[in-house]
């Protein structure tokens, strides 16, 4: 059977007269406010969830949402988490 002809193609490079420098603005690290934020966040998710399974019968606001506890427990450490994703 007879072998396919290889194409060599060079490679484009960009004329070094048409390229425009970019500043970066550097970024700083966040702020301990939002840091304190972030980690409250997580936090206060966690104790809900655990305030629930412990006393979640004794406490009537915890009482009255029912399953909804675990939506708002499992929302607050994952809106810590996203706010991770911008911490420097």
């Amino acid at each position: 059977m007879p072998k396919s002809k290889v194409r060599k193609k060079a490679v484009y490079t960009a004329p070094t007269d048409r390229r425009t420098p970019v500043k970066v603005k550097a970024a700083g690290p966040s702020h301990p406010v939002y840091i304190a934020v972030m980690l409250g966040l997580m936090l206060l998710g966690l104790a809900w969830l655990v305030v629930n399974y412990i006393a979640g019968e004794q406490v009537p606001v915890m009482m009255d949402l029912g399953s909804w506890n675990f939506g708002i427990g499992f929302a607050l450490m994952i809106v810590g988490l996203l706010m991770t994703m911008r911490w420097r």
